[in-house]
């Protein structure tokens, strides 16, 4: 490992093999790569989760340390990206809200809900370490869920052609594993809620004038921008990184917090209507098109179409 120390842009593959978070360590920054690598629809199915969270356990056990080639090694950034063309993530597994809704299973949706916090309160502490900076890197679609886990980075870099925002108030539900709290934060609560109860889809540059995108990045070029940043960065990283430490004690996030928000999701969605699960079925098959043909550009508004269509039959 010793010879790849200075050189920049060289990535050491290490962690589960056939794992859905793929990823990779850059000795020269001290820099991890985790890349979402979905089987299926590109969205937070239990089995992604799972293998985030076994990564990031293991990162916050070490001490922001990971174990590559048989070596602990500091991580000083941990960046997240996508191996999904033109998609982040899509957000939570709406195939399977849809399932145990219509079960009446509360218990698993709720057990759901608390892994979704799982991962993303360690997020929000940067693995409660004092030194290390997290990054997103959105280059497609950062839906519901996907967009709450760029919003949980202490910078979030978005190239250009990228998508963002929170779909759900279109089946009558709201994003809750730390939406509002995220971007409330980042923008005040005024703002967010607009946001959020529109159910807008926002292209990145717009996101980028609202201050909730950091970086705006030309397409195919935000792993450059990433790198061009933590290179600007490199000589005043102390400094820089207590200032993301104070922003937490200024505007602290707690669990008790997050898991108060994710009982009103589990509630309100049981409280979901039949045409409410209509349109959450319409999303995921736009989601699924999107994920395996391509051929859709905007959930949503494919979504909204077919419901348009099936309302004039």
């Amino acid at each position: 490992m010793s010879n790849l120390r200075d050189a920049v842009g060289l990535c050491v593959p290490y962690g589960k093999a056939n794992s859905q978070y793929e990823t990779e360590f850059e000795p020269a920054t001290g820099t991890v790569w985790g890349y979402f690598n979905p089987r299926g629809t590109a969205c937070y199915s239990l089995g992604l989760l799972k293998d985030i969270l076994a990564h990031d356990q293991a990162l916050a056990a070490n001490g922001a340390r990971v174990d590559v080639e048989g070596a602990m090694h500091e991580v000083n950034y941990y960046v997240t990206g996508s191996r999904v063309p033109r998609v982040f993530n899509l957000g939570g597994d709406l195939a399977l809200f849809v399932l145990l809704i219509k079960a009446r299973d509360r218990d698993a949706l709720a057990h759901y809900a608390r892994l979704c916090i799982d991962n993303m309160y360690p997020r929000t502490q940067n693995f409660f370490s004092p030194t290390l900076t997290k990054i997103a890197l959105v280059q497609g679609d950062a839906l519901g869920g996907g967009f709450e886990c760029a919003l949980a980075s202490d910078l979030i870099v978005a190239e250009e052609s990228a998508q963002l925002g929170f779909p759900e108030i279109l089946f009558n539900l709201f994003p809750g594993m730390g939406a509002y709290s995220l971007l409330a934060r980042r923008i005040g609560m005024r703002a967010a809620e607009e946001l959020i109860l529109s159910g807008r889809i926002l292209p990145a540059a717009k996101l980028h004038e609202l201050g909730v995108v950091d970086i705006l990045a030309k397409d195919s070029e935000g792993q450059t921008a990433v790198r061009t940043w933590i290179a600007t960065n490199a000589k005043r990283r102390n400094g820089m990184q207590a200032a993301f430490r104070a922003r937490k004690h200024v505007h602290p996030v707690t669990r008790e917090e997050l898991d108060a928000i994710t009982n009103v999701w589990v509630d309100a969605a049981f409280r979901l209507q039949d045409r409410d699960l209509k349109m959450m079925g319409r999303i995921v098959r736009a989601q699924m098109r999107r994920t395996e043909f391509g051929t859709v550009t905007d959930v949503t508004a494919e979504a909204l179409a077919e419901e348009r269509l099936a309302a004039a039959v």
